[in-house]
């Protein structure tokens, strides 16, 4: 991993978001580039009328003030930090700004408080994951260890979903990192028995080119009403530090979510999430 970047509104999310991504680009020897989005209608930016390109002027200004102080962080000294002020107004450019860069992971905050599905459908978020062709890390609040150590990936193991399990462990291959995988079983998704899990698993390995690598008895078969509920029971019995899960770029994070679990229980698992595009 090279470089991070990292969209900043100046908000507390986006702190957290930066604070996360200092210590990975401490740990990995990585670069950051912090990107913020002024949204400045094109009128503004191209009209001739001496007013108006003053006020574009003024909040160029403004915004890179306020990137010189929010960047004034203890956690940043002796990163190399770069900074880039941008007029997008879509979220789904910032796939652009990354592309430009060269990022190899985008580490953004996100206002979320109640469960995945609230935390990305709708929302800026889900605008950035639906459109972005490199991993995307969601942070809900401020982190106390390094967020990439003990990682699951939750799969249904369709074999839609190989793209993203390849790119997720092309990342964590690098990072030096193993990452535990569940195979979430729902009534939902056509409930299965063991034997079957295990050959449709058989299967998905073989597509994927790894079934030297691994085996079925490398992944944990775990049995939920719904995705979402498989998914943070089980990272909290296993204590995990991180969730990643593929998504789908047309649809969104949307159908990954299926039938509902209690808000208590969704609200007391503050984990961060990547997302790898299918």
């Amino acid at each position: 991993m090279k470089t991070i970047l990292v969209p900043i509104d100046f908000s507390t999310h986006s702190e957290y978001a930066l604070e996360v991504a200092a210590r990975m680009a401490r740990t990995h020897n990585a670069s950051l580039v912090a990107l913020h989005m002024m949204g400045l209608s094109q009128a503004v930016l191209t009209k001739d009328d001496s007013q108006e390109v003053f006020e574009a002027m003024y909040y160029m200004k403004l915004a890179e003030k306020r990137f010189e102080d929010f960047l004034d962080r203890d956690y940043l000294k002796g990163i190399e930090v770069q900074t880039t002020v941008q007029n997008y107004k879509l979220f789904h450019e910032i796939d652009s700004v990354a592309k430009e860069f060269n990022a190899d992971l985008i580490v953004m905050g996100s206002h979320g408080a109640s469960g995945l599905k609230e935390v990305f459908v709708g929302s800026n978020t889900e605008k950035v994951v639906r459109s972005s062709q490199i991993p995307v890390l969601v942070v809900k609040n401020r982190m106390r260890n390094e967020p990439m150590g003990k990682v699951i990936f939750a799969n249904n193991f369709d074999k839609e979903n190989v793209s993203s399990f390849l790119k997720a462990k092309k990342l964590f291959d690098k990072l030096g990192i193993n990452m535990r995988l569940v195979y979430i079983n729902t009534p939902g998704d056509g409930f299965r028995s063991t034997q079957e899990m295990e050959e449709k698993v058989a299967d998905f390995f073989i597509e994927a080119g790894v079934n030297g690598e691994f085996s079925v008895n490398d992944v944990v078969y775990y049995s939920a009403y719904s995705i979402e509920e498989g998914i943070f029971t089980y990272s909290n019995r296993v204590d995990a530090d991180l969730i990643a899960i593929p998504t789908h770029g047309r649809k969104g994070l949307a159908h990954f979510f299926s039938g509902s679990i209690s808000e208590d229980l969704v609200n007391h698992s503050d984990l961060p999430v990547i997302t790898f595009k299918m």
